[in-house]
């Protein structure tokens, strides 16, 4: 009989259960439940609905009890940066803001009065991005400060499912190190740094690794679901497992996990915090296995997803692949602007850009998608020689994971502005990796090496050159 293993993987815009075993030396991946997400308007402020997201949680539970293929272990991994304060009843205290929302607007200049971003960026290793927690937090300790004398505990957002689901709370490694408040040296909470910042120590919990086991569900859970699990923490960062999962035995490889976000990079054993690594606003999170994923977060297909929204008609993304092909629009757009991260109009903000810059102003909606996938095709060959640059290695491929690497026209334009082979595959990346975690707890493997030769032979890898 077959040992299951759940990851629950929430995206920005849905999540999903994948239930996953091994046969005959392969994954076997079964998704069994998927819901919607979003981030909504709540009096002015973009927010995250976790009572939703927590009653989806349990229907995919429920759904695997009906299926009668009951998970031993499981595991929730969602995006980064995001959390929950609790009060002493555990209580949310305030609104679950989410990272696209504009009240971080300016707590950059409040934090540098106290320590400057060079400081900032030598003590943690962190690409500054103006919805870190730890701006996050500035904007409560300016805007809301009671909420902070008021809160107990801070846990990131699959932390918070996981305490739902356990009644234990469990602070993990990788997500934490996104809050731009973790040492790279220590591993551990940079609490010379939180107080300098005002922030309570006591809400920062102590931090546990990929691979811990958080408990098994508790007895209002079990109840509710049907069934008992006991839950491991993945990588909880949705990157830090689609990384886990890149389908080579190379240490050192360079990878595009592509979704939302493209987050382009290569796995080092120290954190590079030099000055030279901040100008290229290259960044140090952590990684299994106390790695470091040193790596670009650059804005990824959040436009083409937003322009979509845009569009006269229903088109799949495979359709607007096949159609920016047929472009031959020259233009180019800084993926990585600002103007790009929770625009309006997206396809306003793409023909804005190409105007003040001098460039043919896409005239078309395919047009449009033409200058997004070429612009981040050309953001990715910039980004290899800066990450090149920075390790002293040359690296004569590319590894895409997750959503993005069925995107066949940015698998070209990829090949094409990097000059290097695009191997493309997995698509489930992020849930492999959470599940491969949850293996490795259960000692299915013997080290991450083994791993990744399992996802190698189990999943279709596409080659562009």
């Amino acid at each position: 009989m077959s040992t299951y293993y759940l990851a629950v993987d929430i995206g920005a815009s849905s999540g999903r259960h994948m239930l996953g075993s091994l046969e005959d030396g392969k994954m076997h991946l079964e998704e069994v439940y998927r819901f919607p997400n979003g981030m909504k308007r709540v009096d002015g402020s973009l927010c995250w609905d976790v009572e939703a997201l927590f009653y989806e949680i349990k229907e995919g539970l429920k759904r695997c009890k009906e299926m009668g293929k009951i998970p031993s272990f499981m595991g929730i991994d969602t995006w980064a940066v995001d959390y929950v304060l609790l009060d002493e009843s555990d209580r949310i205290l305030g609104k679950t803001y989410g990272y696209r929302d504009d009240r971080t607007n300016g707590m950059d200049t409040k934090v540098y009065e106290e320590i400057s971003l060079k400081d900032l960026y030598a003590r943690t290793g962190i690409q500054k991005q103006i919805f870190n927690t730890i701006y996050q937090l500035m904007a409560v300790k300016q805007k809301e400060p009671e909420l902070l004398t008021e809160a107990e505990s801070m846990l990131m957002i699959p932390d918070y499912f996981h305490f739902l689901l356990t009644g234990v709370k469990r602070t993990e490694y990788t997500n934490a190190t996104t809050t731009q408040l973790v040492s790279p040296v220590s591993k551990d909470w940079d609490y010379e740094l939180i107080d300098m910042l005002g922030y309570p120590r006591k809400i920062f919990g102590e931090i546990s690794q990929p691979g811990t086991l958080v408990g098994n569900f508790s007895k209002e859970i079990q109840e509710e679901v049907g069934f008992d699990c006991q839950v491991i923490l993945p990588a909880t960062h949705d990157t830090g497992s689609a990384v886990v999962a890149i389908p080579t035995t190379e240490d050192d490889a360079l990878y595009i996990s592509s979704g939302t976000w493209s987050l382009m990079g290569t796995e080092i054993m120290e954190a590079d915090c030099s000055t030279e690594s901040r100008m290229h606003n290259l960044t140090n999170e952590g990684g299994y296995e106390y790695r470091f994923r040193y790596l670009k977060n650059i804005m990824g297909l959040w436009m083409i997803q937003s322009i979509r929204k845009e569009f006269a008609g229903e088109y799949s993304y495979g359709y607007i692949c096949e159609q920016a092909r047929e472009q031959t629009i020259p233009s180019i757009v800084d993926c990585n602007d600002d103007m790009f991260l929770s625009p309006s109009s997206m396809t306003r903000a793409v023909k804005t850009f190409c105007e003040k810059s001098g460039q043919q102003v896409p005239q078309n909606e395919w047009e449009i998608a033409a200058v997004i996938y070429n612009s981040l095709g050309k953001c990715y060959g910039d980004t290899i020689g800066q990450i090149e640059q920075m390790t002293g290695k040359k690296y004569d491929c590319v590894y895409v994971v997750g959503g993005g690497s069925n995107a066949e026209y940015l698998n070209q334009v990829t090949a094409k502005y990097t000059g290097r082979t695009v191997y493309a595959g997995p698509g489930e990346a992020t849930a492999i990796g959470n599940l491969l975690v949850q293996m490795l707890y259960n000692q299915k493997f013997r080290d991450l090496k083994e791993a990744r030769e399992c996802v190698k032979r189990s999943f279709e890898i596409r080659k562009y050159e």
